[in-house]
């Protein structure tokens, strides 16, 4: 994959691309879920609105992860000695827990205090990977 990505004018930017469009995709639509979840826009209810929004959020995630895996494959060297990468994946398998965990209690059927603030936590992570992914550049 390395050489692909080397010889290739377009490969790359185009990874880059399509890693961005799933980040935007499943932040986009998560943070709107989560607003909701946090008390915004009572009048839409959350089972409705996740049955809206969770499907693009996990496709926005299998995009994301889909490009992460061909850009890590590129250079698996560099990235596993880079602590940008290694705390950005640290990150992700917070929010796939902090995740699990909420749709374990019952998912967007149960916002209560809870739930509010593992959707905190999620934002909150995911932000954090974010960062830690625009790092990887310069770490």
């Amino acid at each position: 994959m390395n050489h692909w990505l080397q010889q290739s004018v377009w490969l790359y930017p185009a990874l880059e691309t399509a890693h961005i469009t799933g980040i935007a995709l499943l932040l986009g639509s998560l943070v709107v879920f989560e607003l909701r979840i946090l008390g915004a826009s009572a009048a839409l209810s959350e089972p409705a609105l996740a049955r809206l929004a969770l499907p693009v959020t996990l496709c926005g995630f299998m995009l994301a992860a889909a490009s992460g895996t061909l850009l890590f494959a590129g250079q698996p060297l560099d990235m596993l000695a880079n602590s940008a990468f290694r705390l950005k994946m640290l990150l992700l398998g917070l929010v796939g827990t902090n995740a699990g965990l909420f749709y374990a209690r019952g998912g967007p059927a149960r916002a209560d205090l809870v739930a509010r603030l593992q959707v905190l936590l999620s934002l909150l992570l995911w932000l954090a990977i974010i960062a830690c992914g625009r790092a990887i550049a310069y770490v």
